[in-house]
């Protein structure tokens, strides 16, 4: 009997734990949008690439840059991939990039095996992440403010700004719409 009561008192507290922090990262169902009054600097940052070499936000200036923070575990990430790589495909020609920051606490261990073996598919076609995958931690997320939830995409203007910023699934058309203000 304890134990059922036990079960059914974690799994309240999971379901009311659950529902604080959608309310957190989320207004009426739609993720937060942050657009900035004045656009702040983007953090100078330096993230290690799946190869272990230094990657740096500085490399990027003179580009549209989306800073999407994911997770190999996190549902509404992987939703947003095929969104990231069509982005990516579009748009990079035109001085555009993706850069998917991977939050796993396991790091790469967790992160290259599955970047490799997963496929989305892209107008019919299974396709690979098409853009630079970077590893991430609570130190550097902190240097773009800190993030209170996955997925979190930061829109970066080819002068080096952060000029948008979304907690939560994007909305693909409203992406489409910022992205191509800035290109």
């Amino acid at each position: 009997m304890k134990k059922i009561l036990l079960v059914g008192a974690t799994l309240a507290a999971l379901v009311a734990l659950t529902i604080v922090v959608d309310r957190m990262s989320t207004k009426g169902g739609k993720p937060l949008v942050k657009a900035a009054d004045t656009p702040a600097p983007a953090p100078e940052v330096t993230f290690k690439d799946l190869d272990g070499k230094d990657v740096t936000l500085a490399q990027y200036k003179g580009k549209v840059v989306l800073v999407n923070f994911w997770a190999t575990w996190c549902g509404p990430c992987r939703v947003e991939i095929p969104w990231l790589i069509e982005f990516q495909q579009k748009y990079g020609p035109r001085g555009f990039t993706v850069l998917g920051v991977a939050m796993d606490d396991d790091g790469k261990k967790a992160v290259e095996p599955w970047v490799k073996k997963e496929r989305f598919e892209i107008n019919g076609q299974p396709a690979t992440m098409n853009y630079p995958i970077l590893l991430g931690n609570d130190a550097l997320a902190e240097k773009f403010g800190g993030i209170i939830g996955l997925p979190t995409s930061m829109l970066i203007s080819r002068d080096g700004k952060k000029v948008k910023t979304i907690v939560g699934l994007v909305n693909h058309e409203d992406m489409v719409k910022a992205i191509e203000s800035q290109l």
